[in-house]
This record gives C-alpha cells, structure tokens and sequence, in this order.
C-alpha cells in the first residue's frame, strides 16, 4: 500500500452504496440461467474473462459539474463509480489530481538546444495523492465513492488556465487507481477537468487599431514593382481582448486593380519555450476564418467577427520558462495569386461576467 507525505487519508462521506444486479432472476448456479448452456458461449464467458479488466469489472469518475470548470480555491468534486457483474477483492483505491505544464521543441529547435531536454521536464503546478478505501472486497453491482479535493497550490505556484497548444501544453487531470493482486491487472481511469484564470477585476479598456494596406506598407516584397494597385482600410475595435468575447472590426477595399478571391482572419499561436541556452519561439496557426468570398464590392464595409476557440486560446501567458501569445493575420487574396498579410498582435485575459441589466 503506498504510503508517505504525498498519500492522505480521504475523508469519504456518505456510504458505499451499492446495487445488486441478477438477484430473484431465477439464475442457476454459477450466476446462469437453469439448463443447458450453449457451447458457444462457454469459451467466451468461461473464467469470466470480459472487458479490460478480465473480471468485468469497469472503473469511472464523475465530477460533480457538467462544464468541468474550476477555478483557484474552489472545491472539486465527484464520484469514483465501481461496476462489477461478481465481487471484486482490491488490494486498495487511490485518487491523484495533477497539474502540469508539458514543453517540447519544434522540429527545427531540436538540434539548436540540446540541453532544453534535461531543464524542460514537466513543471508540476498542483499535485495530490489521496487513498479513498482500504483493501478489501466490493460486492457485485454498482459502488459510488464521493470525493473532493480543494484547488489550492503550495507557496508561489499559480494555477494556469487549460490549454491545448503544440509545443506549450497545460493540462488537469484525475486519476483512480484501483490495485490488484498479481493474477489480475491495476485498474486505471484519467479524467481531464478545466481550470480558469481568476478574472481580472475591473473594466477591460479597449484600444483600437486602425490600418491602411497599400503596396507601399508591404514589408518583405520582392518586386513592389510588378504588384498591382490596391488600398484596403479597416480597423479593430480591440486588440485587448476579453477571451469570451468576440474579436470585430470591419474591413474595406477601397481600390484594387486585381480582382479580389478571398479574405480571411488567421488566428495564431505564438509558444515561447525557454532554458538556459537560449529560447525557440514557434509561431502556428489555431485557426482560419473566411469572411469574404470573390471580388468584394469596393468601398462596402465587411464585418470582421471572430470567436476564440475554447481550450486553444488562453489568456495571454508569461512565465520564466515559457510563453503563450496570440495574433491574428488579415490575409488578402488576390488574382494571379497575390497574397497580402497584414499582422496584429492580440492580448487576451479572462475578465468577470457582466452581471444581468448592467449596462
């Protein structure tokens, strides 16, 4: 049985509970029906040998929420769910919350910073081990087990807000073990939850931009010369961004000798990992919206409305050993397959709900 600092007893409340299946069924010994069995299913069912487990027996957690979102200080709770057709002996069930951060180098960073790998293992934000029953035997059925375990983190830590990046990972899982006897295989059953930012308190204040692409604010052009007219305006409302708002703006082409194809917002990620021998920054996309289609009547305003993805977005994040920033591209098509990109970095935070009727 583990033991140490890192296992505490749990406090389950309530009681184990559980429901008999197969009783007054009129189910002959051995937990069959009376007669003659089918030869086909005595090879399937002999030993009881069903599922992952070789004892049909299955393991899950519930979390009390159905959005599985907490926050700091808050109370995570659930039910670790035993099912079983037969009592199950169990050599004890533990339950570990964890929090980490998982880095990696891109493809072309890999040879630059070969120490990165010793100094990139991954940072543990939050970790608990509880032990929820002794060994013992569950009896047939179904077996719930309430836990809860408090979001709080030891010293300067802080808890980081979930996100699925590519090289930059933040992630929050719960894991039940329930250990076995040798002839018989650990049960084991991951569950992600989500975890959010406190919100910051006050007003978020806007700042707009506003842009102007011509031939001439072309950076990194290799024959300005040869491109054909054109004067596109717009502006975004905020590059400050609440992450549960929209980014909107709008968009104009006023002149264009080329006709138009396409216009599209690019959402990007920018990851920054760091370690002593320097950093490697990677710039990927998250995703592409087309907001106009075809040569666009000059002079008309198209909206520029995008929604943040939920778990790939984040607000924006800096830390001593890695960072996570965001930009969106406005990218122009043209005929004769001119592509222009106009750049603008974003800043996300997580602000709190308008309340109901505020204004």
């Amino acid at each position: 049985m583990p033991s140490g600092p890192d296992v505490q007893r749990a406090d389950v409340r309530g009681h184990v509970s559980s429901l008999r299946d197969g009783e007054g069924k009129g189910l002959g010994p051995g937990g069959r029906r009376g007669g003659r069995q089918p030869l086909g299913s005595l090879a399937a069912g002999s030993g009881g040998l069903r599922g992952d487990s070789g004892m049909g027996t299955s393991l899950d957690i519930k979390i009390k929420r159905a959005n599985k979102v907490y926050h700091a200080g808050e109370m995570l709770s659930g039910v670790v769910v035993i099912s079983s057709k037969d009592p199950v002996q169990h050599q004890g069930v533990f339950l570990t919350m964890e929090g980490t951060v998982n880095l990696q180098l891109s493809a072309k960073s890999v040879g630059v910073f070969e120490a990165f790998y010793n100094s990139a293992k991954p940072i543990q934000i939050i970790t608990s081990t509880i032990e929820m029953v002794k060994p013992g035997k569950f009896p047939s059925g179904k077996t719930e087990i309430p836990f809860e375990f408090p979001l709080h983190v030891k010293g300067n830590k802080v808890l980081y807000e979930t996100y699925h990046g590519v090289f930059v990972n933040i992630q929050y899982t719960l894991r039940c073990d329930m250990k076995r006897s040798l002839l018989a295989k650990d049960l084991t059953k991951t569950c992600e939850f989500i975890v959010h930012s406190t919100p910051q308190k006050g007003k978020l204040t806007p700042s707009p931009v506003d842009f102007t692409i011509t031939p001439e604010t072309l950076q990194n052009v290799k024959e300005r010369a040869s491109l054909p007219k054109f004067l596109i305006r717009g502006h975004l409302n905020s590059t400050s961004c609440a992450i549960t708002q929209p980014l909107t703006g709008e968009l104009v082409v006023e002149h264009s000798d080329a006709a138009v194809r396409s216009i599209e917002l690019q959402l990007v990620r920018v990851e920054t990992c760091g370690c002593a021998e320097g950093y490697a920054r990677d710039a990927t996309e998250i995703q592409n919206i087309q907001i106009a289609e075809g040569d666009v009547c000059r002079g008309l305003p198209v909206p520029v409305h995008m929604v943040f993805p939920r778990l790939f977005t984040c607000p924006t994040l800096e830390t001593t050993n890695f960072k996570v920033e965001f930009e969106v591209n406005v990218v122009v098509l043209l005929h004769a397959d001119h592509l222009i990109t106009e750049n603008f970095p974003l800043r996300l935070c997580r602000t709190e709900p308008a309340r109901p009727g505020a204004v």
